[in-house]
């Protein structure tokens, strides 16, 4: 079996190189050509080119890069019908490879897989339907993602998602990290405030006011914040004022598999956490770590967003558990006030949460075959069918 396959992201790159392993174990003569980074390599990817090119988010971004970005499309479409693989897997990254799939598709018979569907349950439905012209086949992240990919005619397989074959910290883990901060049984709430610098701006000053509001009915209350490698001087340049001083773990003196290891023994350690809306909501529930998710953004990108969504709430938990357990404060309602509140009332009660947690991972694929392997033969299943 020959396969192209194109990943943009690190994320990507780790959902690629499990797919490329499971590929392996099922067909030990695969060949594979393409774009991606460290893991892709790591299963004998040599990269076409290094996939950082590919890494650029926002307009602002994009514009001054719009020629070479477009050139990096032409030349691994070219590549691709080249190649004449059995088929072509992109992988999340859809401004780019969703491109590619197209000009591929325009010009060939090449079997075209893509790998995280869109978002069409969210918001812009009618992106499957475009999409539909040169993808033949989706592997989905989420359960209630298949029916809407087939019903534009699209294969669609659910898969799992990657959250559920991540290592979680064990209870002796999280005691001696406890002991290793000085800790001990005193409760202790983990402050997510995002991986973006544009997000630590606008996050910081209200989750010190919550923090702070929350400790008066929590005195003992300790706080850490396991920081991101490339915001972790913006954390800690804007907690230097907050009432409540947390404990900031940065990740960059210590090698990947520590700094790893240390994030997840914080995440099972702490009783509570207060999160920027994203897919940390996932890790926290892997954990079955109690969450409030909360978010700040310019008002009238708050107005838009909410005309356009389809759904009524932004984290993932709630919408795989079917529940609303997880309490949001976005937009307007992100205020200090209302965040501690929402904390006091999670950390009293956090039963519900940690059910709808617990369900949330077991229908992602907990307990199954590793998403990877899932996907490597819903691929090698379909070409099999023709």
């Amino acid at each position: 079996m020959k396969v192209f396959i194109v990943a943009g992201e690190p994320s990507g790159d780790r959902l690629g190189g499990a797919l490329m392993a499971g590929l392996k174990a099922l067909h030990p003569n695969v060949t594979f050509e393409g774009i991606g980074g460290s893991d892709m390599s790591a299963e004998g990817l040599q990269s076409r080119f290094d996939m950082s090119e590919l890494s650029v988010m926002g307009i602002a971004e994009i514009l001054p890069k719009y020629r070479a970005l477009m050139a990096r499309i032409n030349e691994t479409a070219d590549a691709v019908i080249a190649a004449k693989p059995d088929v072509m897997i992109t992988i999340d990254s859809p401004d780019f490879s969703l491109r590619v799939a197209k000009r591929v598709k325009t010009r060939s018979a090449i079997r075209t897989v893509h790998y995280v569907a869109p978002t069409v349950w969210a918001w812009r439905p009618g992106r499957a339907k475009k999409m539909a012209r040169f993808i033949d086949h989706v592997l989905a992240l989420f359960p209630f993602e298949p029916p809407l990919m087939r019903a534009e005619g699209m294969a669609c397989d659910f898969v799992g998602h990657p959250v559920v074959a991540e290592p979680v910290a064990t209870e002796a883990e999280a005691l001696a990290f406890r002991t290793a901060h000085d800790i001990g049984d005193a409760p202790l709430l983990m402050v997510l405030p995002g991986s973006r610098r544009s997000e630590v701006a606008k996050l910081a000053d209200v989750f010190g006011d919550a923090v702070a509001r929350f400790a008066t009915v929590v005195p003992d209350l300790r706080v850490i914040i396991p920081a991101a490698g490339p915001v972790a001087d913006d954390v800690i340049a804007a907690t230097k004022a907050w009432r409540v001083k947390p404990i900031i773990l940065d990740p960059r003196d210590l090698s990947r598999g520590d700094a790893q290891a240390q994030k997840r023994a914080a995440f099972r350690a702490a009783d509570l956490a207060l999160a920027a809306s994203g897919t940390v909501s996932l890790e926290l529930a892997a954990a079955a770590t109690p969450m409030v998710i909360a978010y700040r953004m310019h008002w009238l990108s708050f107005r838009l967003i909410k005309a356009m969504a389809l759904i009524d709430t932004v984290t993932l938990v709630n919408l795989v558990s079917e529940t609303r357990v997880v309490p949001e404060f976005l937009g307007p309602d992100c205020q200090a006030d209302q965040i501690a509140g929402g904390l006091a009332a999670v950390l009293a009660a956090p039963d519900a949460q940690k059910a709808a947690m617990a369900l949330t991972m077991e229908r992602l694929g907990q307990g199954g075959e590793a998403p990877g392997m899932r996907a490597a033969r819903a691929v090698s299943d379909r070409i099999r069918a023709g």
